[in-house]
């Protein structure tokens, strides 16, 4: 982590800090702090959607803020660990009513006896797919679930992740080879 790194990360630790300890304004000091690379996060998580969605990087940043409310962060990986998991909740929530709404949801039921349909696999059905298998990673191996997350869906790098997991560098990247397979193993198998 170079200085600047250091120095940024310092400055969202002691901005947390100040906010748990009630002093006024410190969650608008940490939104200055923390907003570009937020949106920068949203912006990398936006591009894997399909075109024409409706969902911009900066609508998702805000929807994270509003749900990470008034919780409790320790240090600045702790705080990039739960905006990642909301941004994932919110991506996986749209990619959820995307498919009620394509599977028919509140539309009139009508037999097509003998009709053959079929539609192409899309972004909302993979993602919907690899939160599932994340979820029973979950339950295989918290870390490395926790690992996918911070790498797949903010974008952090191994230095980062292993800062934020408290592990060395090199069993994060033994970690992320394993949960790949894993998921591709399971994503494959469901």
């Amino acid at each position: 982590m170079s200085v600047e790194d250091e120095s940024a990360a310092g400055e969202v630790t002691r901005i947390l800090h100040a906010i748990r300890e009630g002093q006024p304004h410190s969650s608008d000091e940490l939104m200055d702090v923390v907003y570009e690379e937020l949106r920068r996060i949203a912006r990398e998580k936006m591009m894997n959607e399909q075109p024409g969605h409706t969902l911009q990087s900066t609508a998702l940043v805000h929807e994270a803020w509003l749900r990470l409310g008034d919780c409790d962060f320790q240090n600045r990986p702790h705080f990039f660990a739960a905006a990642a998991e909301a941004m994932r909740r919110i991506l996986v929530e749209r990619a959820r009513s995307k498919a009620r709404v394509k599977r028919g949801a509140g539309a009139e039921h009508c037999e097509l006896n003998g009709a053959e349909i079929s539609a192409p696999l899309v972004d909302a059905d993979e993602l919907l797919a690899v939160h599932d298998a994340l979820d029973q990673l979950a339950d295989h191996d918290a870390r490395k679930a926790e690992l996918v997350k911070l790498r797949y869906f903010v974008g952090l790098s191994f230095e980062d992740v292993a800062e934020a997991l408290d592990i060395s560098v090199p069993t994060a990247k033994r970690d992320w080879a394993y949960a790949r397979a894993w998921l591709h193993h399971a994503i494959k198998a469901g």
